[in-house]
C-alpha cells in the first residue's frame, strides 16, 4: 500500500454522477493506492463510467458512450477488479482506478472521479502500477490509449502513434491509441 500526501490545488468540480457524499479534500489529504476488493466494484465501476462521460464526449459518439457505459456491472468485470485493479483512496474514498495485469504488461482503466480530475491522482496511480511492473521484472508497459488520453501518457513516458480499434467486452469497437513504455530502474521509481 502507498501512500502520498496531496493538498488541494482549487475548488471542488461538481461531478456529474456522485461517487460518493463528500471527496472534499482536507488540507494535506492522505491518498492511499490499495489493492481493490469485491467491496470496490460498484464504485469503481461508477467512477469508470463518470469518467467516461466526462473526458470522452467529443472523441467518441454519443451511441458509443451509451454502450460502454450503460448496464450493470458483469461477473466478467467482478473477477476481473479482484484479480488486477488497485483504487487510490483519499480519506477512505475511492477517487481513482487502475488496471495492471502483471502477467502481459498491461495497463488498463486508469481512470479518476470527474471532481477529482487533474490533481495528481491519475499520475499516481500510473506511478504505482509501474512500480508493479519493476518489481515483477518486467521492462516494459503496454495500454491502448483513448483518444482523449493520449496526451497524459505521452506526459508519462508512453509512446505511439497508430490508430487502431479496441474490442470493448461490451460490445463495441472503438478507436484507441496502442502505447508502450519501456521502463528503467530508477532510484526514484524503486
Amino acid at each position: 500500500m502507498q501512500q502520498i500526501t496531496l493538498r488541494p490545488t482549487g475548488p471542488m468540480r461538481k461531478a456529474s454522477q456522485p461517487v460518493s457524499s463528500t471527496l472534499d479534500m482536507k488540507v494535506n489529504s492522505v491518498m492511499v493506492i490499495r489493492k481493490a476488493y469485491k467491496v470496490d466494484v460498484q464504485e469503481i465501476w461508477n467512477i469508470r463510467s463518470a469518467a467516461i462521460n466526462s473526458q470522452c464526449t467529443g472523441h467518441y459518439s454519443p451511441a458509443e458512450l451509451e454502450i460502454w457505459t450503460n448496464g450493470e456491472v458483469t461477473e466478467q468485470f467482478i473477477e476481473v477488479v479482484e484479480d488486477n485493479f488497485y483504487v487510490a483512496t483519499l480519506d477512505g474514498h475511492i477517487v481513482g482506478t487502475g488496471m495492471f495485469n502483471i502477467e502481459s504488461g498491461r495497463v488498463d482503466a486508469v481512470f479518476v472521479h470527474p471532481a477529482r480530475m487533474r490533481s495528481g491522482i491519475g499520475s499516481q496511480v500510473l506511478l504505482h502500477l509501474e512500480k508493479l511492473a519493476l518489481v515483477a521484472g518486467l521492462n516494459q508497459l503496454s495500454l491502448d490509449s483513448t483518444l482523449n488520453a493520449v496526451r497524459f501518457y505521452r506526459a508519462h513516458g508512453f509512446v505511439g502513434d497508430s490508430v487502431a480499434k479496441y474490442e470493448s467486452p461490451r460490445g463495441i469497437s472503438l478507436d484507441c491509441i496502442p502505447m508502450i513504455k519501456k521502463l528503467h530502474k530508477t532510484e526514484e521509481n524503486t
